[in-house]
């Protein structure tokens, strides 16, 4: 390996000799040398390169490895440049070191301190830092109550893991108090021990504490566990996941408690709900199910047992079951018996069987005790009454004092109120009047609702005496406006022939709106219903067509429907929730 002089520039700059001449550079033959030297040590015949610490230099190093830049200083072969260097070594926080808490009695300060805060006078904080309830005359003018300074916390420079140490700042001596509580634990149960021994009780706790404690662990086996004291195993069962979990079967903390260590449950956590019998609720607490089904069948035919080996049989529940089945079933059958023959002789003595025939007091006094909440709408929130199926539109609604829904009469195509039959649906009822007005007033005038009428209609004559009367009259007064009538027209007709195309379009306006006021509501809307069944075909036929094929702007309308439109609409509509709809 060559060895190359490494010596830094201050050095070479201090030499006296390097003030006078440049250093010289190495020969051809030191160069030689050199590298027969390197081979031989890479080849094992020579010794390996010895640092300063005298350690050998590994030979195959690559020499951009082992040369060390000049401002190193090293004076001959090392590796030291390539090791971590001691001032770049980050020193570990002492484990004992930890943020200290609460404050510094110790050092007390008796008057204000320049630059202390302005409200309780500690010197380690600011006032707009205090955390103490803003006083009214702050320590710095009072003097007086000087709060003690906080700790000046060390800077701690943690790494990854002191950053998550759980233990980092734990004090040993606070486990202490637990340790000498379990000691004065256990020096009370020696004592004990020991005086049930010297009374003469204890003959069985020779035993040792762990047979104890095994003696009755079959017999403790809680809800969801299972102990076995041969094997010294707790089996859990696990809850399915798709179930709901018994603590969200009631959110309110004063409910039923919840064990989270046995997941068990044993009140009923909807124990308030007086409208649900317990048989129809989700969930009512492990303590019911414990005694449901044949649970309750179990313990009665238990109870019958000891109530039977009392009176002198003997059976038992478990050795002779069908024995003991039969004579509860007998003993049922015999005590009903008796019950009812004990009845007939009270009513043969007493009488009065007729009072026990009367109907239920809920047909006698038309009450009932059975709990029914209603809302607002009418509809049964809680309670056993069923409530009627209605529709979503307003039923039995009467307005403008009509005795009759809408609807309720259909006469000449028209919808009206049976109770008058009328054919406007905002009019206000006017009863039988209204009958004999409708019969009496020509349908055609009656059909039209939105009809202006200029003069009111002309009475009939009523005798004949009248009509030769107003008919001289009206030949006198018909020959004078037919003169009249032609003078106006040669008039109106001049001025017609001077107008312009503009003003003929008016006017032609004018005579169809007219012609329209005269058509009768109905059959706009027979008008209006025929050109809906024209724009669906149209718009049917339209969108079988291609894209490319269709008309720009075919589906384009920005008038407004009228009033007739929007009832043949709302005829012609579709109800699927009209239950006639399938018999149309």
């Amino acid at each position: 390996m060559a060895v190359t002089n490494n010596t830094p520039i201050s050095e070479i700059l201090k030499s006296k000799t390097s003030l006078e001449d440049e250093p010289k550079k190495k020969s051809r033959e030191d160069w030689r040398k050199a590298k027969e030297l390197e081979e031989a040590r890479k080849a094992g015949t020579a010794p390996a390169a010895v640092d300063e610490e005298g350690r050998d230099i590994n030979p195959h190093i690559p020499q951009y490895i082992s040369a060390a830049p000049w401002y190193f200083g090293s004076q001959g072969p090392t590796l030291k440049h390539q090791r971590i260097q001691p001032e770049s070594v980050k020193k570990p926080t002492p484990i004992d070191l930890w943020y200290k808490r609460g404050v510094n009695n110790e050092v007390k300060a008796t008057k204000y301190r320049k630059g202390a805060c302005e409200n309780c006078g500690a010197i380690t904080h600011k006032r707009k830092d205090c955390m103490e309830r803003p006083r009214k005359i702050g320590a710095k003018f009072t003097n007086t109550l000087i709060a003690p300074d906080e700790f000046v916390q060390p800077v701690i420079d943690a790494d990854y893991d002191g950053k998550r140490d759980r233990w980092a700042g734990y004090d040993p001596s606070q486990h202490r108090l637990i340790v000498d509580q379990y000691h004065k634990i256990e020096e009370a149960k020696r004592q004990l021990r020991a005086d049930k021994l010297n009374a003469g009780e204890g003959q069985g706790s020779e035993l040792d504490d762990e047979e104890d404690e095994d003696k009755y662990v079959d017999e403790v086996d809680m809800p969801g566990t299972k102990v076995d004291s041969k094997q010294r195993i707790t089996v859990r069962n696990l809850r399915i996941r798709e179930d709901t979990a018994k603590y969200l079967r009631n959110l309110d903390p004063n409910s039923a408690y919840y064990d989270p260590k046995t997941r068990s449950m044993r009140d009923n956590p909807h124990e308030e709900d007086i409208v649900k019998p317990e048989e129809e609720q989700d969930y009512a607490g492990e303590n019911f199910v414990r005694f449901t089904g044949d649970t309750r069948k179990h313990a009665k035919a238990q109870l019958f047992a000891w109530e039977a080996y009392e009176k002198g049989v003997d059976v038992h529940l478990l050795a002779e079951p069908t024995k003991l089945e039969l004579l509860q079933k007998d003993y049922e059958q015999k005590k009903d018996e008796f019950k009812h023959r004990v009845q007939q002789n009270i009513l043969q003595e007493y009488g009065g069987e007729e009072h026990l025939q009367a109907p239920p007091k809920q047909l006698l006094l038309a009450q009932t005790e059975d709990y029914v909440e209603y809302s607002r709408y009418g509809k049964v929130i809680k309670g056993q009454e069923k409530s009627i199926a209605r529709s979503k539109y307003e039923e039995d609604v009467f307005p403008n004092n009509h005795t009759s829904v809408w609807g309720s009469w259909w006469h000449n195509g028209a919808w009206g109120f049976k109770c008058c039959h009328s054919l406007i649906k905002g009019s206000y009822c006017t009863g039988e009047a209204g009958k004999a007005a409708n019969v009496s007033v020509p349908l055609e005038v009656d059909k039209n609702p939105f009809k202006k009428v200029d003069s009111p209609p002309q009475k009939k004559a009523s005798s004949s005496e009248d009509d030769s009367s107003s008919s001289s009259s009206s030949s006198s007064s018909s020959s004078s406006s037919e003169s009249e009538s032609e003078s106006e027209k040669k008039k109106k007709e001049k001025p017609l022939k001077k107008k312009n195309k503009k003003k003929l379009r008016k006017t032609k306006l004018r005579e169809k709106k007219k012609k329209d006021k005269e058509l009768s509501t109905e059959e706009k809307i027979k008008a209006a219903m025929k050109k809906q069944k024209e724009d669906e075909e149209e718009a049917e036929r339209l969108l079988k067509m291609d894209e490319r094929k269709r008309p720009y702007n075919s589906m384009f309308d920005v008038k407004k429907p009228t009033d007739e439109e929007m009832e043949a609409y709302f005829r012609k509509r579709r109800r699927d929730e009209d239950p006639m709809l399938a018999y149309s």
